[in-house]
């Protein structure tokens, strides 16, 4: 599967993003996909997973208040909106996918052998 990344940009302190990411392939509705992103000079870390069950799982609890993941199967697209941003969410968010990946490993970024080109989310104070 091939994936797509869209929405980053360059937004104030409290505003809302939508990030995209499409998917080619035929059996998009077979793969679990999930959102990493890494900021300059730092690991690419976990953000948020869905799976083909629509389950969801979030990093830390607050992310969960301010980032929500979601699937529209019809459209090979995932979601990630984020509300309120702040600087500190500055990064290049990646989405990636896998039909292999097992619940113990969800958050590794080792799981996922598809993965998007990314799109830059930077927040200004």
């Amino acid at each position: 599967v091939q994936l797509q990344a869209s929405g980053g940009g360059l937004v104030q302190a409290g505003d809302s993003l939508r990030l995209s990411c499409t998917a080619s392939g035929r059996t998009f509705n077979t793969y679990t996909l999930a959102w990493f992103r890494q900021a300059p000079g730092k690991e690419r870390e976990f953000v948020a997973v869905i799976r083909p069950s629509r389950h969801t799982l979030y990093y830390t609890d607050s992310m969960k208040e301010r980032f929500t993941i979601s699937r529209d199967n019809a459209k090979s697209t995932i979601y990630l909106q984020i509300n309120n941003l702040k600087p500190e969410d500055t990064a290049a968010y990646y989405c990636s996918a896998s039909n292999t990946v097992i619940s113990s490993t969800l958050r590794y970024r080792t799981a996922y052998p598809n993965w998007g080109q990314g799109t830059q989310v930077t927040v200004s104070s």
